[in-house]
């Protein structure tokens, strides 16, 4: 078994668990609008059953999600942009913030206002 996108226009409306053959057969619908993603895969990594990279195969960089977008050209899944300041790396196929959240122990919000990190207190 393994877990298969639908894609519409470029996003992810539909994530099932399903053999190959099932998706092959036509049973939901066009087989090509169904894309294998692996639930082990995000920021373009392996992880194993530990939680920890493993050296394993990333495949399409994240686990699909529900209103994931898929660009075929670089065949990978990535998230919703959570602002309009942040910027998708080719690396880790993940969204970036232009500048780095602070590694002091406290916690942050993003402030797109002011395109800053703001400590919570």
């Amino acid at each position: 078994m393994a877990h298969f996108a639908h894609i519409t226009n470029g996003i992810v409306d539909q994530v099932i668990v399903a053999d190959q053959d099932f998706i092959d057969s036509g049973a939901v619908g066009d087989a090509s609008e169904w894309i294998q993603t692996s639930y082990n895969t995000r920021g373009n990594v392996h992880y194993g059953q530990d939680g920890q990279p493993d050296g394993g195969v990333a495949l399409r960089g994240n686990y699909a999600g529900i209103g994931y977008s898929y660009n075929a050209q670089s065949d990978v899944f990535y998230s919703p942009q959570p602002y309009v300041s942040w910027v998708l790396s080719p690396y880790t196929v993940q969204w970036e913030a232009p500048t780095p959240m602070p590694t002091d122990g406290k916690n942050y919000n993003w402030d797109e206002a002011t395109t800053s990190w703001i400590a919570v207190v």
